[in-house]
């Protein structure tokens, strides 16, 4: 007898997948400073803010039974906006530092993935088709964003590199990463996470040289503008490009 084929909730790994998720994650970092620096809402206001934003999306989405793209892709903006105003404030605000916050946010999200190990067995997210399961994944995914978006910024402003050369570091991270996926056994599993921690990272870097001042090495576009055009791309992406639910085989 033949598996049958059940379809999880969360989009197949695919490169539009990933385009998606960059961009996604850009629009985190861009959106995220322009509530809590451009409006002067501040770190711990905006973090509120967007908590409550990711609350009422992970609602919306746990809802349905099936995937669905308009409401699987707030989620994770809301993820990376809540990660951006997060991690600066416990970097910045709480006083703990980038080493500190990264460090409290991998713990974080190494809990989170074991209590879902040892809950399910396996953290694939091709399994993600049960209430309990998918909100392992939300928080997975909220810890990830927010300890990417620490990453970004401890690697930006505090080893020379600037902008554009933590840009190019994580783009070399995520490269090994792809080389690892099509010439290794590596769990694809574990790069999977790998990968989306380091997407996080580098859309904070992106999102840091777009709106940034010249002075500090970035390009000076305003922050509504640059978070306008990444949301327009991100629409168009969904609406346009193939996108599925991903697959596994369900017991027999």
């Amino acid at each position: 007898m033949q598996d049958t084929i059940e379809r999880s909730k969360v989009p197949e790994v695919t490169l539009v997948f990933w385009i998606i998720k960059i961009l996604a994650t850009t629009l985190g970092e861009t959106g995220g400073d322009a509530v809590s620096m451009s409006m002067n809402l501040g770190y711990a206001i905006s973090s509120a803010i967007f908590v409550g934003i990711f609350l009422v999306a992970v609602a919306a989405q746990l809802s349905v039974q099936k995937f669905h793209p308009f409401l699987y892709w707030p989620v994770v903006i809301a993820t990376t906006t809540a990660g951006t105003t997060i991690a600066d404030l416990a970097d910045r605000s709480f006083g703990i530092g980038y080493p500190g916050g990264a460090s409290l946010l991998f713990a974080l999200l190494m809990i989170s993935l074991f209590l879902w190990y040892r809950s399910e067995g396996s953290i694939s997210v091709d399994t993600v088709s049960t209430p309990r399961v998918e909100t392992f994944y939300w928080v997975s995914i909220l810890f990830s964003q927010t300890l990417g978006t620490a990453l970004g910024d401890w690697m930006a402003d505090t080893n020379g590199l600037g902008y554009e050369g933590g840009a190019l570091v994580f783009g070399a991270g995520l490269a090994a990463i792809a080389v690892a996926y099509f010439f290794t056994p590596i769990s694809r599993t574990a790069l999977f996470w790998a990968a989306f921690i380091l997407t996080r990272p580098l859309g904070a870097t992106l999102g840091d040289l777009l709106d940034k001042p010249v002075a500090n090495g970035g390009m000076n576009f305003s922050r509504y503008a640059a978070t306008a055009l990444l949301a327009a791309l991100i629409v168009g992406c969904v609406a346009l490009l193939p996108q599925r639910a991903g697959a596994h085989a369900a017991a027999r």
